[in-house]
């Protein structure tokens, strides 16, 4: 299974399908949230919310990928995440891209294809 950011990969010919997304939510436990709310009151990097947000984002990426496989594509193209948001406690994230297909019939696209016809 593989995820483009790109909108086509560079060396295959694909089949482009429909669009995909996932959501994925996680919440902070209390004492994460206790320890945010100090280090927002006195300043400082926030880094348990930081992690949150690095697991969210995984797992919202993960759910695409099994999305993407459970509608039969080999990957997604043009993966997008949407702004990961904290808001009391929680974390959000969405992910989306649109599936596609290898194409079975592909010519290298760094090749011209000749033929008799074509003379």
């Amino acid at each position: 299974m593989t995820l483009y950011t790109a909108d086509r990969p560079s060396n295959r010919q694909v089949v482009e399908g429909e669009l995909i997304s996932a959501c994925a939510v996680s919440a902070a436990n209390i004492m994460r949230d206790l320890r945010e709310h100090i280090t927002n009151t006195f300043g400082g990097q926030m880094k348990q919310y930081e992690n949150l947000v690095d697991e969210t984002i995984e797992r919202a990426l993960a759910r695409l990928e099994e999305k993407a496989r459970e509608k039969g594509y080999d990957g997604a193209l043009a993966v997008r995440i949407s702004h990961p948001s904290v808001v009391e406690g929680g974390v959000e994230v969405i992910v989306y891209g649109t599936g596609f297909k290898y194409s079975v019939d592909e010519a290298p696209t760094h090749l011209s294809v000749h033929t008799p016809e074509s003379d």
